[in-house]
Formats: structure tokens, C-alpha cells, sequence
């Protein structure tokens, strides 16, 4: 935990934090799943904590399908949501708005905000300065492989050098999304 690890890295160490379960968001509140956990934070725990989840996640999708509301699944609202390729193709204000809106955006109130979802890396969290404009003052992510990066040296510490894939590729970094 001192090195801010989430996901599977930490509960693979038998910590039970899970952000859909912290923090509820995207109806993560209605779906009944399974925390996987491990017991020595190694890299067999990491391997096995990694495909538990794969069954809790196919658990979570077959939930949400079977909750899916019939209808449209898109918002009708033009100022949000580009209109239907049918309509941009056939109509020249429907082109225009779309035109607008990946052009220009749209205006978020000022303040400042947090957002946090469990990725299959860990936390992955967005915080947002807006400054009443359609593009935010500052943006900073938290990326979780940097934090898993940063604990390599502690779990690299008495293994042998062929160990050092293993343990490295048990942790799943993105280097992309460490070089930031």
C-alpha cells in the first residue's frame, strides 16, 4: 500500500480494495461479483488474482446485458452526442452541428473534479480543472502501472535475475502509460 498500488498488484497481496466496491460508478452498485485475493503478493498470486478477475469481470457482463434496458442506448441530445451518420450524410444542419460539437465541444461548469475507475491495471483516476470553457484548465491522471513500476525494486528484492521477466510482466505495465 505504501507504494500506491491498486488492482490486481495489491489484492494479489490480500488486500481487499476494489474501486467499483470503494467507490461505486457505472451501476457497479447492482452487479454481484468477487473481490479475487491472494496471499503472498508474488507472482503466482498476481497470475492467479488476474484470471479469477477474468471470470468476475465475464460474471459482470453477462449481468449487464442481461439488465440492458430495451431502446436506444444513446442520448437523443444534440448539444452532447453527434447526430446519426444517416442524418449528417442527407441534412446540412446536421452536418453543421456535428461539425460543432467535435469542433468546439461543449462548456463544463468551473470547478474541479476527481474520477476514479478500476482498469485492469488498478486505479486509473482523471482530475479536472475547468475553467468554465470547453477545454479543461489542467487535466493529471493517475496512472497505475507507474505505481507498480515504482514497486518493482521492493519485489525484485532476493530474486534471482531469471526471475526478473516473470515478476516484471506479473505486474502488467503499460510503459505508455509510465512515460508520462
Amino acid at each position: 500500500m505504501s507504494f500506491g498500488l491498486t488492482g490486481p498488484n495489491l489484492r494479489a497481496c490480500g488486500v481487499d480494495y476494489d474501486v467499483r466496491k470503494a467507490y461505486p460508478h457505472g451501476g457497479y452498485d447492482r452487479f454481484q461479483f468477487d473481490t479475487p485475493l491472494g496471499e503472498n503478493g508474488d507472482t503466482l498470486d498476481r497470475f492467479t488474482v488476474r484470471f479469477r478477475e477474468m471470470k468476475e469481470s465475464s460474471r459482470i457482463v453477462r449481468q449487464a446485458f442481461d439488465s440492458l434496458p430495451a431502446g436506444p442506448w444513446i442520448s437523443a441530445d444534440c448539444r452532447l452526442v453527434p447526430p446519426p451518420k444517416e442524418s449528417v450524410r442527407g441534412s446540412m444542419e446536421a452536418l453543421i452541428r456535428h461539425f460543432k460539437l467535435m469542433d468546439g465541444g461543449f462548456r463544463v461548469p468551473a470547478g474541479e473534479a476527481y474520477q476514479s475507475v478500476e482498469s485492469a491495471r488498478g486505479e486509473l483516476g482523471m482530475y479536472v480543472i475547468s475553467d468554465g470553457t470547453n477545454k479543461p484548465f489542467c487535466v493529471r491522471v493517475r496512472p497505475p502501472s507507474l505505481y507498480s513500476i515504482h514497486a518493482l525494486p521492493a519485489m525484485l528484492e532476493g530474486a534471482q535475475i531469471s526471475d526478473m521477466v516473470d515478476i516484471i510482466a506479473s505486474t502488467d505495465p503499460v510503459f505508455g502509460e509510465v512515460d508520462r
